[in-house]
């Protein structure tokens, strides 16, 4: 593997061993087990304008606003947890906090590390607001019912590794949010399972993948990067959704121009005629129509030697690195581009990063579909294409 790929990958193998240590003399600190996972469902009750309006008993108007409510203003009632009562305590008291300074918002979580005496560490906490739209309407009908809002709490890794996931996060409760409003029963007696298994459903797919492809993940990697589809057949639900997640997590979606994007997208569609298949039916997963190149194989072998330790949120930091990489060569090859239009030394330049860089068959299309309207840039991008063929049948 390249140098600076090995450099990147150990070095957030330690920062992350480090910060799920958490401080203090190294013997006094107990290594997180990736396993260990909780959750927290609360009631959260606010009041209402109206109450807030009357104020104080003498009649006085209240000075605290509902964005940012007083101890008094609200109240928090345990739903469902598996946190032991005392940790389960100190959680509460964490979360009125938060919410005092109102730092939570609906729909939109955050993570922070929580101190608990069981599982006696400093663990990652995702915590987020969430409003049952259904009741809610019901509510806003008699202005003396309290919105109905919930507090969902989410425990495990670090507060650094947890944060990786924080997106998949917002997601997964944004699913409960969906089946609750389907449903006609309440949160407490339908979602109890939902709850237990978000560790599952949403850290656990990366390191699921990496385990289930091995070698041939450097497959799924470049149709990411190339925004080639992928149709998965004879699989269980399970492994599709994990396979659409990775897919999703490794794409380069909102770190290039959206435009450049559906571009690429539509270009690579019609080149290709045809989606990657992965047919699953084997004992081990076969594909189809699939490509790979330098670039992807050296990440796919940082993945592997990651599955060594078993700790998901690295998996997920290789994965950002992964992409991070890839936006630097395409930043790269677009400077040295526009240096080629006016230099034929930076031509050369272009053409030799493209042969060292393991990815130029990928960075050739994106940069293509990015400049298609710039003429001067396009006429450097036919000549690199040329240089290619001929080295490719050399």
């Amino acid at each position: 593997m390249l140098p600076s790929l090995q450099e990147s990958v150990e070095g957030d193998e330690r920062e992350l061993e480090s910060s799920e240590e958490g401080g203090g003399p190294a013997e006094e600190r107990r290594p997180e087990r990736s396993s260990n996972s909780y959750y927290c469902l609360y009631g959260y009750r606010c009041c209402s304008s109206s109450e807030q309006a009357t104020g104080s008993e003498d009649g006085s108007p209240s000075s605290t606003t509902p964005e940012t409510p007083s101890a008094e203003d609200f109240s928090l009632s345990l739903v469902d947890t598996n946190l032991p009562a005392e940790a389960e305590t100190e959680l509460r008291s964490f979360i009125a906090k938060r919410l005092i300074k109102g730092a939570l918002f609906e729909g939109m979580g955050n993570v922070a590390s929580v101190e608990l005496s069981i599982p006696e560490y400093r663990v990652g906490c995702y915590y987020c607001l969430l409003h049952q739209e259904k009741l809610l309407e019901t509510a806003t009908v008699e202005s003396n019912i309290s919105h109905p809002e919930y507090v969902v709490c989410f425990l495990g890794g670090s507060e650094k590794g947890l944060e990786l996931f924080r997106l998949e996060l917002d997601t997964y409760v944004q699913g409960l949010k969906t089946n609750l409003d389907s449903e006609k029963g309440n949160l407490e007696t339908c979602f109890k399972q939902y709850l237990k298994s978000w560790f599952e459903d949403s850290v656990w797919p990366i390191q699921r993948v990496v385990q289930l492809f091995q070698e041939k993940l450097a497959f799924l990697l470049h149709a990411a990067l190339s925004y080639s589809p992928v149709e998965v057949k004879h699989s269980d639900e399970r492994t599709k959704k994990d396979i659409k997640r990775f897919q999703s997590a490794a794409s380069l979606q909102g770190l290039i121009q959206e435009g450049t994007m559906t571009s690429l997208c539509i270009a690579m569609t019609e080149e290709q005629h045809k989606s990657v298949m992965i047919d699953c039916s084997g004992p081990q997963p076969q594909f189809h129509n699939a490509g790979s190149n330098k670039f992807c194989d050296d990440w796919t072998q940082a993945f592997l030697n990651g599955a060594e330790g078993g700790n998901p949120f690295l998996f997920r930091q290789i994965l950002e690195n992964f992409k991070l990489k890839a936006i630097q060569d395409t930043n790269n090859l677009k400077r040295f581009i526009r240096q080629a239009e006016m230099n034929h030394y930076a031509l050369f330049k272009c053409y030799v990063f493209l042969k060292n860089c393991g990815s130029g068959d990928i960075l050739l299309k994106i940069v293509k579909v990015e400049h298609a309207e710039m003429p001067e840039a396009k006429n450097v991008i036919t000549v690199l294409e040329e240089f290619m063929r001929e080295t490719a049948v050399a």
